[in-house]
């Protein structure tokens, strides 16, 4: 079986091939932390983490950056409305959005790098298209982007960049929140106004800010390389922020920028546009208010295939709960048998239980395979439940503990079984110790320290011996 996913550059679904075996090297637009993040955001959110869960369940070692967006227009306008500091401001909404990620069992990216805290190359990027042609600096100190200069633009879209001049202006001009004579090109660097209060930096084009695009082809390179294999985002982020990363990078570095774009499509809620007028505009505490269930609501926006709309339905969150606390009573009930006699091995022949439970393996792994068929792989995940509720009273041990580890490998994916209810398996821990090494080789002190810290609270304790590091299971952990 191969990996299968809709490229929206070549419109096809095509076969997933990595540039290096076994590792992939994947982009998420993240958020720009100016206020809560609404259900149509965290559709996104959710798309990318069900992506990079299934990635490593097939085995390979995922390393995601995920931007964060604290210095743009609406950051700098809201701050200062708050009467707060940028870094203040932002801080907060960082916060929050982190949090919403942690409620909906969102798996955060290794690295999220703040924009604020990449200028540096920010400018250096700049500079270069600069000097190669690609962009120009205007009388009032912004740079701008040399749109005839990349015969390619718009091919994301399939947009003829001859018609740009014609009648695209507004639609550049809108979607950057800046104003410039040239409508066919947009900003790389916004010259200091006083309306940008304290938020600007030094820079060899005079005193200023960055534009929003520069910022996630600066972070996204410099993470993962001038060419890496997947980027995420929303399908309104087409055009024109992810048609103008790709423009200024492959000026920049001469090499194709990303080899498989991949987009979720918009969200509705209760079958019309969300929106603050219909009363239907939500964010996540706005649901937590109401009463629902943040696994529930993380079924809803993982259901439906990430290429269709997505038409949120409050209704469908108390049926969503049941199902949950069906999956979880399973897994207790499973606990059960194994718990009535642990000192038996799960070590035997194969079972037509056995041959059974990888059918289902298979089955799962096939819809997915397929462009992320998660309507048909959860259809086979509940299969899987009824059939160990069907077969309770006959299971032996090692028939519970087959059932439990696939289980466990499934929800891996699905992300929809409670903390308590969570079982690493040996091959998973394993990946986190070789990420965990891999962090403090980098001196990403934090990282690991958070890995340390996922294991120690899944009852997995590490060790370091002369032939390096093990784990044993706390007992009685879980």
């Amino acid at each position: 079986m191969t990996v299968r996913f809709y490229n929206s550059l070549t419109r096809t679904v095509e076969e997933f091939v990595p540039l290096e075996d076994g590792v992939v090297k994947l982009y998420s637009c993240g958020p720009t932390v100016y206020n809560y993040a609404h259900i149509g955001n965290l559709r996104a959110f959710l798309f990318s983490d069900l992506l990079k869960r299934f990635l490593r369940f097939r085995g390979f070692r995922v390393d995601h950056v995920m931007n964060i967006t604290d210095i743009d227009d609406k950051t700098i306008r809201d701050s200062q409305k708050a009467g707060k500091s940028l870094g203040e401001f932002t801080d907060f909404f960082l916060q929050e959005f982190l949090d919403d990620l942690d409620t909906l069992h969102v798996d955060k990216a290794e690295r999220m790098p703040r924009a604020t805290e990449e200028i540096s190359g920010m400018i250096s990027m700049i500079e270069s298209l600069i000097s190669s042609g690609h962009a120009y600096q205007v009388s009032s100190g912004d740079v701008y982007f040399k749109v005839s200069s990349f015969p390619k633009y718009g091919e994301l879209v399939q947009l003829d960049p001859s018609s740009l001049k014609a009648n695209a202006g507004g639609r550049l001009n809108s979607a950057d929140e800046y104003t410039k004579e040239n409508v066919q090109d947009f900003a790389l660097w916004k010259a200091y106004a006083p309306s940008d209060g304290d938020a600007y930096w030094e820079s060899p084009f005079g005193k200023g800010r960055p534009g929003w695009h520069i910022e996630c082809s600066v972070m996204s390179t410099k993470y993962l390389g001038e060419t890496f294999d997947i980027h995420t985002g929303g399908v309104d982020l087409k055009f024109p922020h992810h048609t103008n990363e790709i423009a200024q990078s492959e000026c920049c570095h001469g090499e194709l920028f990303v080899r498989y774009w991949l987009h979720n499509e918009h969200l509705m809620v209760n079958g019309k546009k969300m929106s603050k007028s219909e009363g239907n505009f939500y964010t996540l505490r706005d649901l937590l208010e109401k009463g629902y269930d943040p696994l529930a609501i993380r079924m809803e926006l993982l259901k439906t295939h990430y290429r269709h709309q997505l038409d949120f339905r409050e209704e469908n969150l108390a049926a969503n709960l049941k199902i949950i606390e069906r999956i979880e009573g399973c897994r207790e009930r499973l606990d059960e048998i194994i718990n009535a006699a642990p000192e038996k091995s799960a070590d035997g022949e194969t079972t037509s239980w056995s041959e059974q439970l990888e059918r289902l393996e298979q089955q799962f792994t096939a819809a997915l395979d397929e462009d992320l068929n998660i309507s048909e792989a959860l259809a086979v995940y509940l299969q899987l439940i009824k059939e160990v509720n069907r077969e309770q009273e006959n299971l032996s041990v090692p028939d519970a503990t087959r059932a439990v580890e696939l289980l466990s490998r499934l929800d891996g994916v699905l992300g929809l079984c409670r903390e308590k209810a969570t079982l690493l398996l040996d091959e998973d821990i394993e990946q986190l110790i070789a990420e965990r090494t891999q962090a403090r080789a980098e001196k990403n002190f934090a990282r690991a320290d958070e890995i340390r810290d996922k294991l120690l609270a899944q009852g997995i304790e590490l060790k370091d011996t002369p032939q390096g590091v093990k784990f044993v299971r706390v007992v009685g952990a879980l």
